[in-house]
C-alpha cells in the first residue's frame, strides 16, 4: 500500500512537471485548423461536456468568411439540455497568467446562443470561463467548480447573431479581465483557480457557435 501511494505520488508530480514544461512564456501559440480536414473532429484537442446531455459534436468545417481562411471549428450538436456546456480544449500549452483570444461567431440555438473561451482549465468540471451570448445579449465572466457554474461579473452590451466577434480573456494572478471586439467589458478579481491549467472554447445547450484563431500567450 505505501508503494502504490508513492508511485501515485509520483505521477502526480510528473504530470505537474510536463504541465508547467509546456508554459512558454511570452510565446504566442495560434491554431486556426487550416491545415485540418473538414468534417473531421480537430487534432491536438480534447473534447469534454460539463452536465448533462450529449458530449458536443466538434468538426472542422471549410467557412467562405472565416477570420483566417479556409477552416473554422464548429459546434454543432443542438441537444436542447440546458445545463449542457460542450467543451475542446487545446491539449498544450498550459497557461497560468497570460492571455487567450478566439473568432467566434454564434450561428443559431433556441435555448442558447453562446460562444465561450475556458481558461486554467483542469477538467470538464473545473475552469474558468468568458462567454458572450446572442440571446441575452450580454457576456459574463464564471467560474465552473466540481461541476457547478457561478458568475463573477457580467456586462450588458450587444451581440449579433452571424458575426464573427473577438473575444478575450486575460489573466494575472487573481486579476481576470474580459474584451470583446476590442473594448474592456469586464474587470475582476477571482482566487478559485490559481494554478497553470489548459485553455480552449466552449458552448452551451443547442447553441452552433464556429471558432477560428485560437490563441493563447503565457505571460
Amino acid at each position: 500500500m505505501k508503494l502504490s501511494r508513492l508511485a501515485v505520488r509520483l505521477g502526480a508530480i510528473l504530470v505537474a512537471s510536463a504541465a508547467r514544461a509546456q508554459e512558454s512564456k511570452g510565446t504566442s501559440t495560434v491554431i486556426n485548423f487550416d491545415q485540418e480536414v473538414p468534417e473531421r473532429a480537430p487534432t491536438g484537442f480534447s473534447i469534454a461536456r460539463t452536465g448533462g446531455g450529449a458530449v458536443g459534436r466538434w468538426v472542422v468545417k471549410a467557412e467562405k468568411d472565416a477570420p483566417s481562411a479556409p477552416n473554422v471549428l464548429a459546434q454543432v450538436e443542438t441537444d436542447s439540455t440546458d445545463y449542457r456546456f460542450p467543451v475542446a480544449v487545446a491539449d498544450s500549452p498550459w497557461m497560468k497568467d497570460g492571455k487567450v483570444s478566439v473568432k467566434c461567431k454564434p450561428v443559431s440555438g433556441s435555448v442558447d446562443r453562446a460562444c465561450g473561451l475556458v481558461f486554467r482549465y483542469q477538467d470538464e468540471d473545473n475552469y474558468y470561463l468568458a462567454r458572450a451570448n446572442a440571446l441575452e445579449d450580454n457576456t459574463r465572466l464564471y467560474f465552473v467548480k466540481a461541476g457547478q457554474r457561478r458568475e463573477i461579473a457580467s456586462s450588458s452590451g450587444k451581440v449579433a447573431t452571424g458575426v464573427w466577434h473577438e473575444l478575450v480573456a486575460d489573466a494575472q494572478d487573481d486579476h481576470l479581465q474580459v474584451f470583446l471586439d476590442g473594448k474592456r467589458i469586464i474587470d475582476a478579481h477571482d482566487k478559485t483557480f490559481s494554478g497553470s491549467g489548459r485553455a480552449g472554447v466552449w458552448t452551451k445547450a443547442d447553441s452552433v457557435t464556429y471558432f477560428d484563431d485560437v490563441a493563447i500567450t503565457p505571460r
